[in-house]
């Protein structure tokens, strides 16, 4: 049975490193005391040893170890093993393209799909969608697909951000973007404001947090969903 986080951020203002989740957080991993980190979206351009230092001092603080997969020589064997999961924000492009390059996307797929416990915050929420198409990132790097491990039947944009209209900006609003996404793809998309997640439970879908969330379907106008909200698109 999937059980999964999927969190727009890993920081919400005035908070630290996944203080906002720590209660849920326990949950999720209440069964290990070790989870593996897969640090490849490297936020900045930071070490992989870096990344993982940030994500285990954030989990020393529930009592949780944090073990990067980078330091396996066999990381298909260390998602086996792992009793939790946690993949980072950063750049989509660099993360995608790294499991693809390490031959893991299927078997981090196959490891959730079996009930392994997950948590991805940005970059890692992205992946959790059936393609990372609808990522706000930076095209740094050309991964092999764009498919991802489709754990959930829509993509995720994550950090969403509503119109402001005292801005001066006159570029593409967050939801023009999206728009521009339906043109070519039919994939529906849930933009995630910051501080909100996805609770994931076997194929109950529902958003958290304390904020609404946005949902677009090709060829539909978006509509807000209340937390506490079931997700059901087939």
């Amino acid at each position: 049975m999937k059980n999964i986080i999927i969190a727009s951020t890993s920081t919400v203002h005035g908070g630290t490193y996944l203080s906002y989740l720590s209660e849920q957080l326990k949950k999720l991993f209440s069964e290990t005391d070790e989870i593996l980190f897969i640090p490849y979206a490297r936020p900045g351009g930071i070490t992989h040893d870096a990344y993982t230092k940030i994500a285990l001092d954030a989990f020393s603080k529930i009592d949780i170890n944090v073990v990067g997969i980078h330091t396996y020589k066999n990381p298909i064997e260390a998602l086996k093993n792992a009793k939790g999961i946690f993949v980072g924000g950063g750049n989509t492009f660099v993360l995608v393209s790294q499991l693809y390059k390490n031959d893991i996307m299927q078997p981090l797929r196959e490891v959730i799909f079996n009930g392994t416990p997950y948590l991805g915050t940005s970059a890692g929420s992205n992946i959790c969608g059936v393609t990372m198409g609808t990522t706000n990132d930076m095209p740094i790097i050309h991964p092999p697909s764009f498919k991802t491990l489709g754990v959930i039947p829509f993509n995720i944009n994550p950090h969403y951000l509503d119109p402001d209209p005292k801005s001066k900006h006159m570029g593409e609003t967050r939801e023009t973007r999206i728009s521009e996404y339906h043109t070519q793809n039919n994939i529906p998309v849930i933009g995630i404001r910051e501080g909100s997640w996805i609770r994931v439970k076997g194929d109950s879908i529902v958003l958290k947090g304390d904020l609404s969330a946005r949902v677009f379907e090709q060829e539909k106008k978006p509509i807000e969903i209340e937390t506490g909200s079931l997700l059901n698109f087939k």
